[in-house]
């Protein structure tokens, strides 16, 4: 009896359809641009977190939540009205700009997709990136780096527990000018003498 057994099995074996491809699953993350640092890739994903904290917190306050604020300091923060379409917008426009960063380290910030009109196909002009990108990282870095003394300084219109609490909501920025001065870099490196559009 030990001896067909063997033979099924080859027999099977030979007639066995070859695996298909591993397609990517729906949801899957973005391949990064070829030659792009690992380092740099989790930078980048990084910097689409690092304003979510803040964000959430001015979402709330645009529900009408005091957020850590004094009754008397929310309605001086103008956050009613017109200021809560403020927060929101500051908020999205924040958490877009923070996802640019992946195009340094994503084929589409070398090449446009082919989706889109007109440009489609073309490739992005590195020079253009970089001194976008490092100007940006220079004034991120200005504007961010200031909050480091937030606890050094009076917030007579929130309270001391909010207070607190929204320095570390904050804290975060602090990192992304840094963080998006080292990607500009190295996409500067990895890309330079691709100068202009194809």
């Amino acid at each position: 009896m030990s001896g067909p057994e063997p033979a099924a099995t080859m027999v099977c074996m030979t007639h066995r359809q070859p695996a298909p491809a591993p397609t990517p699953a729906a949801g899957a993350t973005p391949a990064p641009a070829a030659g792009a640092p690992r380092w740099a890739v989790r930078a980048a994903q990084a910097i689409t977190l690092l304003t979510l904290p803040s964000g959430i917190w001015r979402l709330l306050l645009a529900a009408g939540l005091l957020a850590g604020y004094t009754e008397a300091g929310y309605v001086a923060a103008g956050i009613p009205g017109w200021g809560r379409v403020y927060t929101v917008a500051v908020s999205v426009g924040s958490e877009l700009l923070a996802l640019l960063a992946l195009g340094l380290v994503r084929p589409w910030g070398e090449v446009v997709p082919r989706r889109m009109p007109w440009l489609g196909g073309r490739r992005v002009p590195v020079r253009a990136v970089t001194v976008v990108a490092a100007s940006a990282a220079a004034l991120l870095t200005a504007v961010w780096t200031p909050f480091a003394l937030w606890w050094m300084l009076p917030h007579p219109d929130m309270t001391p527990l909010g207070a607190t609490l929204v320095g570390f909501l904050y804290l975060p920025l602090i990192a992304w000018g840094p963080l998006l001065g080292a990607l500009t870099l190295a996409y500067h490196r990895r890309l330079r003498g691709r100068g202009g559009p194809a």
